[in-house]
């Protein structure tokens, strides 16, 4: 009698649009994905990815209306059974897509030595809005962190590559609402209540994965100040859709019977190509010049910034200045278009505004890679 383990497949799935999911169908069909194994959906919309980006409520809408029959639910209760975690914006190379996570536990022995893909969710409490921006947000995703963790099989925090989550943001009505009760919010501004959000949350992963030790109230008071303070493995993104944070940890865990490896690196300013050729060809056994890197790669997953200093190696950058295009927009096209040069594809999920995801002007980095075959662990993909 083998004790089941835990079996993660990955599809990237291109769309024509935030409500297109004939690719997705296409698959359901086929018996290559099973809607009820579906545990997480990461998606890259064509929207501004600002605060009226409403194609991550249109995908967000639509992929719940497409699971409801399929897990016997009603579409409002799909997204505290999957977690939908839509991140707007595809400037200049990028294109729109979904990265689908389905999970099962199987009944036979892996077929290989050493770790494989795993992922967990979690999702925090609904947040006030006096709350976003400050300690209780932090607290609360440090909390859900480790709850994702122990529901992917993740003992260690060295184990976890990626943690991806999707938090709110406010709006005038939310600030009206907190003003009238006499509670004070972080901002007035709606577009700077993302970073705010973005960055308590990757402080909360921070906390949870012991990359920083400063207590939840020092970390509140640092926010969007203490640069040095940071999380490697955290991406965050805002959006109007939720009141909560939905939390995706993706990492690595011995017996796993995933055919797919994930590892993680952080790029020290836009334009650092060098540190994610070395983490593919290092930590996933790829030719440093990415020449193999196509029919393995399933995803990278990056966050990008328009560095808060105003200069990439010295040399001044004019994003924080255009009134025109917001510089998260600038940010994800360039590092869009670095990683594009680097493994030939442009189907990749890069997200803007790392504020304390990776050193200032930096981002974390991971890659998703099948290392074997569908059947890897001797069960056949449904």
């Amino acid at each position: 009698m083998h004790t089941p383990i835990q079996y993660v497949d990955v599809h990237r799935v291109l769309c024509s649009g935030p409500g297109d999911l004939a690719g997705v169908q296409a698959l359901v069909a086929s018996g290559a994905l099973r809607p009820a194994d579906i545990v997480a959906v990461m998606g890259k919309t064509e929207g501004n990815g600002c605060v009226n980006d409403f194609t991550r409520d249109f995908a967000t809408a639509r992929w719940c209306d497409f699971l409801s029959p399929h897990l016997g639910c009603l579409p409002s209760e799909v997204g505290q059974r999957v977690a939908l975690v839509m991140s707007g914006g595809t400037e200049g190379v990028l294109s729109p897509h979904f990265t689908v996570f389905s999970r099962r536990w199987v009944a036979a022995e892996p077929q290989h030595l050493g770790k494989r893909l795993v992922v967990g969710v979690a999702h925090t409490r609904d947040f006030l809005p006096e709350e976003i921006g400050r300690s209780a947000q932090i607290e609360c995703t440090a909390v859900a962190v480790g709850e994702a963790m122990r529901d992917a099989g993740i003992a260690h925090a060295a184990d976890v590559h990626f943690v991806q989550i999707k938090c709110p943001l406010l709006t005038s009505n939310k600030v009206d609402a907190a003003l009238q009760r006499g509670a004070v919010p972080v901002t007035h501004d709606s577009y700077a209540s993302m970073a705010y959000s973005r960055g308590a949350s990757a402080l909360g992963v921070a906390l949870a994965l012991g990359e920083i030790a400063a207590p939840v109230e020092e970390a509140a008071t640092a926010l969007l100040s203490d640069w040095s303070l940071y999380s490697a493995r955290a991406s965050a993104s805002a959006g109007i859709e939720l009141e909560a944070n939905v939390v995706i940890v993706l990492g690595e865990a011995e017996g796993a019977a995933s055919p797919y490896r994930i590892a993680h690196t952080v790029m020290r300013d836009a334009v650092d190509a060098a540190s994610v050729r070395q983490m593919l060809h290092l930590a996933l056994g790829m030719d440093a010049d990415g020449a193999s890197v196509l029919p393995g790669l399933v995803n990278l997953l990056a966050k990008a910034e328009a560095s808060p200093d105003g200069r990439v190696r010295g040399l001044r950058h004019t994003m924080l200045n255009d009134s025109d295009i917001h510089a998260t927009r600038h940010a994800r096209a360039v590092v869009g278009a670095v990683l594009a040069s680097v493994v030939g594809d442009t189907a990749l999920y890069v997200s803007g505004g790392a504020e304390h995801q990776g050193p200032a002007g930096g981002g974390p980095v991971a890659a998703i890679v099948r290392v074997g075959p569908p059947g890897d662990a001797g069960v056949p993909v449904l």
